[in-house]
């Protein structure tokens, strides 16, 4: 009977719902933030640098994230191309987080060093050029525009208010760490470390 009546009466049934999706949630989520490894830096993990926030923020406004996940998953196809499966305690200083869902590119998550600096300038300004089957476009006012300081600093202040152990030298010396830098020095500096720490392990 009461059965019936739930069924029979729409507005009891969202409810009832939306209890049960809650409940399954917070069951599901909450006893993370209590495990050491999900909320805790991998070993040897730093914040990133001046250059390297603001070739993060680059690769977010060019969207980058749109075409290539940056997590791992730790099924063997995966692993054998990638690398080591991503693992929650490299995120922690990250926000957003850019994980993504989407490869039409392959996944960045270890790509960190696996290319040089002229490779990856080559790739930007033209990618046939080192990856003829690439659908990527080309990115070449990167190449002319350069990186404005005025709101590094605040960035790095904004971020030491959500976790992110900047220091008072970190955030005074922003400007000046970007000052001359040009976008694409920028995005390839966040590039090169992506993943380096987790570079030999399989």
């Amino acid at each position: 009977m009461k059965h019936d009546f739930v069924e029979k009466n729409i507005a009891v049934m969202v409810l009832l719902t939306i209890v049960a999706i809650s409940f399954g949630g917070l069951v599901e989520i909450v006893p993370l933030f209590f495990i050491e490894e999900t909320t805790e830096p991998v070993e040897g993990l730093m914040p990133l640098t001046a250059t390297q926030l603001e070739g993060r923020d680059i690769y977010i406004r060019e969207g980058c994230v749109g075409c290539h996940s940056q997590m791992i998953r730790p099924l063997r196809s995966e692993t054998e191309r990638y690398g080591h499966y991503s693992v929650a305690g490299e995120f922690v200083y990250d926000h957003p987080f850019l994980w993504g869902s989407k490869r039409t590119g392959p996944d960045l998550a270890r790509v960190g060093a696996r290319y040089s600096d002229d490779w990856h300038r080559a790739h930007l300004m033209d990618p046939r050029s080192v990856v003829p089957e690439s659908n990527m476009p080309a990115f070449p006012w990167l190449f002319e525009n350069t990186v404005d300081g005025s709101m590094t600093g605040k960035k790095m202040a904004a971020l030491r208010m959500v976790g992110v152990p900047y220091t008072d030298e970190d955030i005074a010396a922003a400007a000046e760490a970007v000052e001359g830098k040009t976008e694409i020095e920028a995005l390839i500096s966040y590039l090169q470390q992506l993943g380096t720490l987790f570079k030999h392990k399989r």
